[in-house]
């Protein structure tokens, strides 16, 4: 989640500057995006914090009412944030890669080092998954990341060019995986003798997964942290590897993309501003208008629990992929240049959106758990943007005066001594 470190011994400068530069100083545009994007994905997520799990695809999940605002307002989520802001995310992640080794090759380390900081994302993805959140990401970037470690050495354009062939048959993927199953459940070829049997057994598996949210809301709302720790080391084992074979499909390309960006120069200012920011507004509302049809056809189709899984992730990967790039992009353009009261803050945000990532899910933790606040289940999906709006504020406006006192955030500074094998001075 954070860029690479540019002297074993030296902090980063104080200060971003608006295109990389040799000896020392940060790309601003990676820290801006990335604070776009910790800042987004919360948007993103927080349904999952504050529903049952199987809600964030599936409203009617829900604890609370979710009515025709509140679909309307899934069709708006899923259009604009939903998997956007995770494949921002996964863009910088293979960027950022390439960042750590170049500077890891100028000191004479190299792919070691970076397996070895891989290897320490996947202890703090463990740990997010099974103590904090079922949501974690990390875990995921962090093995991919070790795929990926396989592809560095290749020019731009065939790590591009890989990427795209390899996200375009993993939408292929996604698509017969479950378009397929919603065929089945949800419209009269389920209706045959042949598919009799099997419509029964994928009704019985929604009757399950329904069973599994009741269960999991009774933990969290009534039950001690122990408990919630325990129920998701003893029930949700394999999930992870599930989401692996699930999702690498779609993360390992985009990493490749990330990784060709960043040689290509879009960070650092190597590329043409004005196509940039042409084909970054192609992107985004090509991509958009593409995503719309997939929300207003699951919408018209009442929501199901079929049809909204076949939305997210059998039909919305390949309109969704413009908007990404085409978002990125102009983050990439915009960023730089933002450097006013709410840019710094965004780009502070950025800098430390490994802490940031962490520190929302503790947050939530706390905001949700009957044990704390106890507002899990409580909140109407509106409501739930409201905790976002408050928990954007904290990050804005903690993470720069940390910052100013500080060189680096508390979790990229753990994460900096475990890679290292050092410690590092914390204080200015």
């Amino acid at each position: 989640m954070t860029d690479a470190t540019v002297s074993a011994d030296q902090p980063t400068s104080d200060a971003p500057l608006p295109l990389s530069a040799i000896g020392g100083h940060r790309i601003a545009s990676l820290d801006f995006i990335r604070g776009f994007a910790v800042m987004g994905i919360l948007a993103a997520n927080i349904v999952a914090f504050g529903q049952p799990f199987i809600a964030y695809m599936w409203p009617d999940a829900f604890l609370t009412p979710h009515g025709e605002t509140s679909n309307w307002m899934w069709v708006t989520q899923f259009v604009l944030i939903d998997a956007k802001m995770r494949g921002l995310f996964t863009i910088l992640f293979g960027a950022s890669m390439m960042l750590f080794l170049e500077k890891a090759w100028e000191r004479g380390s190299g792919r070691r080092l970076q397996a070895k900081r891989l290897l320490w994302l996947l202890v703090f993805g463990l740990i997010h998954f099974f103590m904090i959140w079922r949501g974690d990401i990390l875990i995921l970037y962090s093995i991919a990341g070790f795929a990926a470690m396989a592809f560095v050495k290749m020019s731009a354009k065939r790590q591009m060019v890989l990427g795209l062939v390899g996200y375009f048959i993993g939408a292929l993927f996604y698509a017969a995986f479950m378009i397929f199953p919603y065929m089945i459940a949800e419209t009269d070829i389920g209706n045959t003798p042949e598919m009799a049997e099997i419509r029964a057994d994928m009704a019985s598996e929604t009757t399950l997964e329904q069973a599994k949210a009741a269960k999991e809301a009774q933990i969290i709302t009534e039950g001690n942290y122990l408990e919630f720790v325990h129920y998701n080391l003893t029930e949700h084992t394999w999930d992870p590897l599930f989401s692996l074979l699930l999702f690498a499909f779609e993360t390992l390309p985009l990493m490749l993309i990330g990784m060709a960006f960043y040689k290509l120069g879009l960070f650092s200012g190597g590329m043409n501003r004005s196509k940039i920011q042409i084909w970054g507004w192609i992107g985004v509302i090509a991509g958009s208008l593409l995503t719309l049809p997939v929300a207003l056809w699951a919408l018209e189709d009442g929501l199901n629990y079929w049809g909204t899984l076949a939305a997210f992730v059998g039909i919305s990967p390949l309109p969704r992929l413009p908007a990404i790039l085409g978002l990125l992009a102009l983050l990439a353009v915009y960023g730089p240049a933002a450097t006013g009261w709410l840019g710094q803050r965004v780009s502070a945000a950025g800098r430390m959106a490994f802490s940031n990532y962490l520190g929302t899910s503790i947050l939530m933790l706390f905001v949700f758990h009957g044990w704390a606040g106890g507002l899990y289940g409580q909140l109407t999906r509106p409501e739930l943007y409201l905790v976002v709006l408050g928990a954007w504020a904290v990050m804005l406006l903690w993470s720069k005066p940390w910052l100013e006192r500080f060189k680096y955030g508390p979790l990229e500074w753990i994460w900096r001594c475990l890679t290292y094998g050092k410690m590092f001075p914390l204080k200015r």
